[in-house]
């Protein structure tokens, strides 16, 4: 049984191919359109199908439309109708469009796969999907589950029991009950996008809780084993006022300068969030008294907070998925219908992040011969990288299957050394181009992971870069290009057996100085993470990576700017000729 499984009602837009109850593929539409998030949530595109992103499910599976047996949408209009209310946005009308565009979905998937579904089409709910994206791949019998995000049809979080393959809801909170959504209107009033979280994570390390504690806990509050939010004080779309501007200052515009009045409310955001979390955790573990906990939803991209759950102890294993945003709930849908229709249970415990398109030494020197550059063959590619991230040179490493997810996992990543203190400033600025707050991550071989990290029990969610660990206090002056202000890091444990490439590359890193770990950061500059040989050269032109690795192919910095000047060369020639 092929389940094609498809997310697109709001943002990342994603598609996941079960076979057989076999997670064989999942991607992101981002990936291949080059458009972040895939497309932007507006109430009047759920129909707009992430296609590029089905179409290579297919074609990674060797399946032709003909084939799919069940397609699995990631939202159910029937249960947004009866569970949301149209005055929660600023205009009733756009709950009209929302669901008149939500009608044509059907429709669009049978346009894509040329023949009528009819049954064989399903409408998931929202948190069902992500519950099932955690559950599955975490590998568990039986789980407690948390789902936190903005919203589903009407839910912000939602608790859940799982047995076997069955998953049955424990308790809702609805609109406007939002962790996600105060993240939006916060990121929103400091300058950055609605979906700049992770910048807000970033900050808050710099910043002072204390400052702005009594305005959030007008915001929010914060009982033993639940929270509410007051969506005048925060100032949602249904809200007649909005007091945010009392409370917390005016906006701040995206050009302005970041003072420390905007450090502070950062700050009190992650921790009124702390405090949110694990007051459904305590009250999830009292309903359900299970050891394990699954976590999804976009708040399970926090890492500070998946830290504060994980050292709790109220579970004992926390699994979080690699992609626990809206992209994993393409897996999830998929999931779910898999378990109504089929009486042999799924593949259970296959969390690996890569699970996109890889390329083979062919395609790639067909993208280098049309781009002009000059490659070369590298003997000991993991060998080769490694001396030039010690020599302090900044690596693109390109290799295998795509990562699914919004982190890099060392198969499309940027790689430096942790020893350089200016090492964070030269990525943000030279690289990135992005924010000099902005911190970067350690990945770690597994086995020297607790000589440098306070990570307690690995678990396999450490190894998709979802908790910040404390960085030993003697080990700080190392590594100082991956140091949060807090003396945390956000870490990834590298395990030979899930990734024996980048395993190596580390491994040659740490005989050449000591260091078992490098920074790395997702392979991009102010766009999507790279997928393709062309999308990696194209990132690789207009930065400052000194090398870029795909299989055994390498591209210096000579080879990049030898062209770059000829090209020069020739424009200035052809302007004297043209006058």
């Amino acid at each position: 049984m092929n389940i094609l499984g498809i997310n697109s009602v709001y943002h990342d837009s994603a598609a996941a191919l079960l076979v057989d109850g076999k997670l064989v593929v999942a991607v992101e539409e981002e990936r291949f359109n080059r458009i972040k998030y895939g497309k932007l949530p507006d109430v009047d595109n759920p129909h707009q199908f992430p296609e590029r992103a089905i179409r290579f499910c297919l074609h990674y599976a060797g399946l032709t439309a003909g084939d799919i047996d069940h397609v699995a949408y990631s939202f159910d209009p029937q249960l947004r109708r009866t569970r949301f209310r149209p005055e929660w946005w600023v205009d009733p009308r756009f709950e009209e469009v929302f669901l008149l565009r939500l009608g044509q979905v059907r429709g669009v998937a049978d346009e894509l796969l040329g023949r009528p579904l009819r049954q064989r089409f399903h409408f998931v709910p929202h948190h069902l999907a992500h519950a099932a994206s955690a559950y599955f791949p975490s590998g568990f019998d039986r789980a407690a589950i948390l789902v936190i995000d903005g919203i589903g049809e009407a839910a912000g979080s939602t608790l859940w029991k799982a047995v076997g393959t069955k998953i049955k809801p424990v308790e809702t909170f609805d609109y406007p009950h939002s962790l996600g959504f105060v993240w939006e209107i916060i990121c929103g009033h400091l300058g950055f996008s609605t979906y700049d979280a992770s910048k807000l994570m970033g900050l808050a390390a710099y910043g002072n809780p204390e400052v702005f504690r009594r305005e959030f806990q007008a915001i929010m509050q914060v009982g033993k084993e639940d929270y509410a939010i007051d969506p005048e004080a925060i100032g949602f779309q249904s809200a007649k006022s909005s007091q945010l501007e009392s409370l917390l200052g005016p906006p701040r515009d995206p050009g302005m300068e970041i003072l420390r009045r905007h450090v502070d409310i950062a700050a009190a955001l992650q921790e009124a969030t702390n405090a949110a979390v694990m007051a459904l955790v305590r009250r999830l573990k009292r309903e359900v008294p299970f050891d394990k906990l699954c976590f999804a939803g976009g708040v399970a991209l926090n890492c500070v907070t998946n830290e504060l759950v994980r050292q709790s102890g109220e579970f004992s294993d926390v699994f979080i998925p690699t992609a626990p945003h809206d992209a994993g709930t393409a897996v999830g849908a998929a999931f779910v219908v898999h378990c109504a229709k089929q009486k042999t249970p799924p593949e259970r415990g296959n969390s690996t992040p890569y699970l996109g398109p890889a390329f083979n030494r062919r395609e790639i020197l067909a993208a280098v011969k049309s781009a002009g550059l000059a490659p070369r063959r590298s003997k000991s590619p993991a060998r080769d990288a490694a001396e030039m991230v010690a020599d302090g040179k900044i690596v693109a490493w390109f290799q295998g299957r795509m990562e699914f997810g919004p982190r890099a996992l060392g198969n499309r990543s940027l790689l430096a050394d942790p020893r350089r203190p200016d090492m964070r400033n030269i990525l943000n600025q030279m690289v990135k181009h992005r924010e000099d707050f902005r911190p970067f991550a350690p990945s770690v071989l597994a086995e020297h992971a607790d000589e440098w990290f306070e990570v307690g029990a690995h678990t396999r969610s450490h190894e998709f870069m979802l908790f910040a660990c404390g960085v030993k206090p003697e080990r700080r002056d190392r590594i100082p290009a991956v140091l949060h202000q807090d003396g945390s890091a956000r870490v990834q444990l590298v395990r030979r057996e899930s990734n024996p490439r980048f395993h190596e590359l580390i491994s040659c890193f740490f005989a050449l100085t000591g260091v078992p770990l490098v920074v790395n950061t997702s392979f991009n500059d102010s766009e999507p993470i790279v997928c393709t040989p062309t999308d990696a050269i194209v990132t690789f032109r207009k930065s400052g990576i000194d090398a870029l690795f795909m299989d055994d192919v390498v591209l210096t910095a000579e080879s990049r700017d030898l062209i770059l000047s000829l090209s020069e060369s020739w424009r200035t020639s052809s302007r004297v000729c043209c006058r």
